[in-house]
Parts: structure tokens; C-alpha cells; sequence
């Protein structure tokens, strides 16, 4: 489906992140896949865990530092020949002080700054930068997104807020980018046991309440966003763009959840 497409996955900080399970999906697929890390310590992380992995580098790239995204994007012209497949845009942020109590009570303008630019702007950026190398293969970009950017979600706080915006970048990339046939998309994820949810005050709760309310009456894995993140980075999803998929298990069409 993938075989030989350069794809160039953000955000695998460990195996039961969702970058991870996309990665795995995307290498068994036959892609070759560039990796990048925030800094040393999850390089170290990152090295652990990519054995039975298609990798063909791994470089820095701390999306708040433009220095960095500079710097990929100059890799990528120089040894891949400015060309790129696909971008899997999975980083999210906010500072944990914001995900618990009331939004009223917690939200700073730090704290929002903070979120919007990595959760929201630094696929902005990434898209920026990358433009030339995804033009030259009529490539595709997917970001992760949830359901409480246009829900209440207990505790989710300003992360809803600065995913409604990552959901709206999606929506004016896919315009910018549609002429060129490069197609932009989000896949709205259900609550994971990941590395970042686990920031998030009663993460627990919320998984039993999604497995009990949804229409499949489970809970969404990794390895699940990682096959439909390989569709969408695929041919067979050629006419798909700008679009919010929603992989979680029908909780969001469900009428009993509140």
C-alpha cells in the first residue's frame, strides 16, 4: 500500500503512544519512515523502540524551536532529493497545571500560549516547511485531534481549545494545499492510555465511561489509529481531504454520552 514512500512520523515518545502505533502500521506497510525526537532523553527512548521499524533517520526537531524545523527541512532537501510522502503531525502539549480543575479557575495566557503553539502552530509550521517536498510527491499530511475540541471534556481545559484550532489549520491547509494535490487531514482519536493522556485528572474514568457509551462498547487502540492513518497517507484515500475522521469507536455518534 506504502512500499517505498518517505514518511516522516513526530511525536514517538514510547510504544504505547499513538506515533508509535502509526509507525508500526506505516513500516509494515513497506513505507521508509524518517523519525524525530524533542531532545536526548527521548532520542534515548526513541532508539529503544524502532528495531523492527523501516527507519531511515532520525533527527531533531523540537517544534518550538524554528531553528530545528529549519533544519529537517533542509535534510530532507538534501538527502531525500526534496521529496516527501506523507507527515504524521502527533505532537500535542500543554503544561499540566492546565489539565485539571476548572478551565475558568486554571487557564494562563502562558498555559494557552504554550498549548496553541505546540498542539495547533506547529503543524502550521511543518506544513510551512515542508510544503516544496510534499508538492513534489503529491503527498499527504494527517494530524491527530479529539473530540473535546468542539465538546466539553472534563479537564481537558485549554487542550480543546487548541485542538479546535489544529482543526480549523486543517481546513485552510487543505485549501492551500489542494491545487498542488497534497491533502490534509485529522483523525479524531478516542481517549488512549498514552504516555501524554496520562496528564490529563480522571483519564481512568474517562475510558470507562467511552467503553461504556459507545457504540462498540470498547475502547480505541493504537495499532487501530495506525491503520487508519495508513489509509488516509495511502492512494486509496486519494479523494479524502480537509476532513475530521472520527476512530473512536462511535462514541461521538452515540446519543447516550454527554
Amino acid at each position: 500500500m506504502l512500499k517505498n514512500k518517505l514518511i516522516l512520523v513526530t511525536g514517538l515518545a514510547s510504544n504505547r503512544s499513538i506515533a508509535y502505533g502509526i509507525a508500526s502500521q506505516l513500516s509494515e506497510h513497506g513505507a521508509r519512515l524518517i523519525l524525530t525526537f524533542q531532545n536526548e532523553r527521548l532520542q534515548e527512548r526513541m532508539l529503544e523502540l524502532i528495531g523492527n521499524l523501516n527507519v531511515v533517520k532520525i533527527l531533531p526537531c523540537d517544534v518550538s524551536q524554528p531553528a530545528q524545523v529549519e533544519y529537517l527541512k533542509q535534510i530532507i532537501e538534501q538527502e531525500f532529493d526534496n521529496r516527501l510522502d506523507g507527515l504524521v503531525h502527533s505532537i500535542a502539549y500543554a503544561p499540566a497545571d492546565q489539565l485539571q480543575g476548572s478551565f475558568i479557575d486554571q487557564v494562563t495566557l502562558e498555559g494557552f500560549n504554550t498549548a496553541h503553539e505546540v498542539s495547533s502552530y506547529s503543524l502550521c509550521a511543518l506544513a510551512q516547511a515542508l510544503k516544496q517536498p510534499l508538492i513534489n510527491t503529491q503527498g499527504s499530511i494527517i494530524t491527530l485531534t479529539y473530540l473535546g475540541s468542539e465538546r466539553y471534556i472534563p479537564h481537558y481545559n485549554v487542550m480543546g481549545l487548541a485542538k479546535a484550532s489544529l482543526e480549523a489549520a486543517v481546513r485552510y491547509l487543505a485549501a492551500d494545499l489542494g491545487q498542488h494535490q497534497v491533502r490534509v487531514n485529522a483523525i479524531s482519536a478516542g481517549p488512549i492510555r498514552t504516555l501524554a493522556a496520562s496528564g490529563i485528572k480522571g483519564l481512568k474514568e474517562m475510558l470507562t465511561h467511552c467503553a461504556e457509551q459507545n457504540l462498540l462498547k470498547r475502547n480505541v487502540d493504537i495499532n487501530e489509529i495506525g491503520k487508519v492513518a495508513t489509509f488516509l497517507l495511502s492512494s486509496y484515500a486519494s479523494p479524502i481531504t480537509g476532513e475530521i475522521i472520527f476512530a473512536d469507536c462511535g462514541y461521538s455518534k452515540s446519543a447516550m454520552n454527554f
